[in-house]
């Protein structure tokens, strides 16, 4: 596996959905699920797993996720401010290796909230990628 160096990564998410963008495929791609929670409140929800989870199984499934070295590709497709909320949506390539040792490029719509903390800081709330393909690449 290799990992994206994020000696110098900024985790600082705006309300420019393209900077929010780029920050969390950094984050990904870095294959570190530390770091990557780092982008989610305490409450937020993900099913980036395959089902909705919150708290301690929800960084406890990117964790395991990200430690096998999947590469995400997303572009935003919409976006909307309102307020101290975000409602991004993105659409994604994600490749994974199968528990069989196979690849696989999952591409989808990715919704994304982000809400604005008391600090001024934007941080996510809700995760909910939906996968709409799945293409097998081999070994």
């Amino acid at each position: 596996m290799t990992q994206t160096d994020v000696s110098n990564l900024s985790l600082e998410l705006t309300d420019d959905p393209e900077t929010q963008n780029a920050v969390f495929l950094a984050a990904f791609n870095s294959g570190r699920g530390d770091l990557f929670d780092l982008l989610y409140r305490s409450d937020a929800i993900s099913n980036l797993s395959g089902q909705p989870l919150t708290g301690a199984a929800r960084t406890e499934a990117i964790t395991k996720l990200l430690a096998t070295g999947p590469k995400l590709h997303s572009v935003v497709r919409d976006s909307v401010v309102a307020g101290d909320t975000s409602l991004i949506i993105v659409g994604f390539e994600l490749e994974v290796t199968a528990a069989d040792g196979t690849r696989q490029r999952i591409t989808g719509r990715c919704t994304d909230v982000l809400v604005r903390e008391p600090d001024g800081k934007w941080i996510m709330a809700v995760d909910r990628p939906v996968a709409e393909h799945t293409e097998t690449l081999g070994a």
